[in-house]
């Protein structure tokens, strides 16, 4: 599968099953993760794994969508580390952090797994759970898992801008 059809096959999936993910998915995801590109490399992100049923429990103080998925992966951008631009002082953490979340999404969607881009989460919360992550804008989690059976995409998914009314060519 190409990049195209690959971003056109992923969808945001909201129902995800209990089916148990291979660990070596996961270090693939992982590995791609890792492989984003960042302004000057200066790789200002950090992942979080949550897989235990504590780590889960705790998370979900936080949020309500974790979809059913026994894996979240959580993303932050640490400002200190990141590149920063001297034009205007632009701090390109969360920039950062979202390619690599990006690239977690297409990599989940290689795998055969789904997910979707939680941004609705208690980011203050989460890091007094989880003190390690106290230093971090946090970005995003994903859960991650086999779809449902009966999981599919929202009505809105296959809305799309027309090339013309997305790009402007100067």
């Amino acid at each position: 599968m190409d990049l195209l059809e690959l971003s056109k096959a992923r969808y945001s999936c909201r129902k995800i099953s209990d089916k148990p993910v291979e660990q070596e998915k996961i270090d693939r995801i992982l590995a791609t993760a890792i492989s984003a590109p960042t302004a000057k490399n200066n790789q200002p992100y950090k992942l979080w794994l949550f897989q235990s049923e504590e780590a889960l429990e705790k998370l979900k103080m936080t949020t309500h969508f974790t979809f059913g998925a026994n894996i979240v992966l959580a993303v932050g951008a640490k400002p200190s580390d990141a590149f920063v631009r001297p034009f205007d002082n632009k701090n390109y953490g969360e920039i950062d952090a979202a390619i690599v979340a990006t690239h977690i999404l297409l990599a989940i969607q290689a795998e055969g797994l789904a997910s979707t881009w939680v941004g609705y989460f208690d980011a203050p919360k989460l890091q007094e759970l989880f003190p390690q992550m106290a230093e971090y804008e946090m970005i995003a989690l994903f859960p991650i898992g086999y779809a449902a059976a009966d999981a599919k995409p929202a009505p809105r998914h296959f809305e799309r801008r027309s090339v013309e009314d997305a790009v402007e060519c100067l």
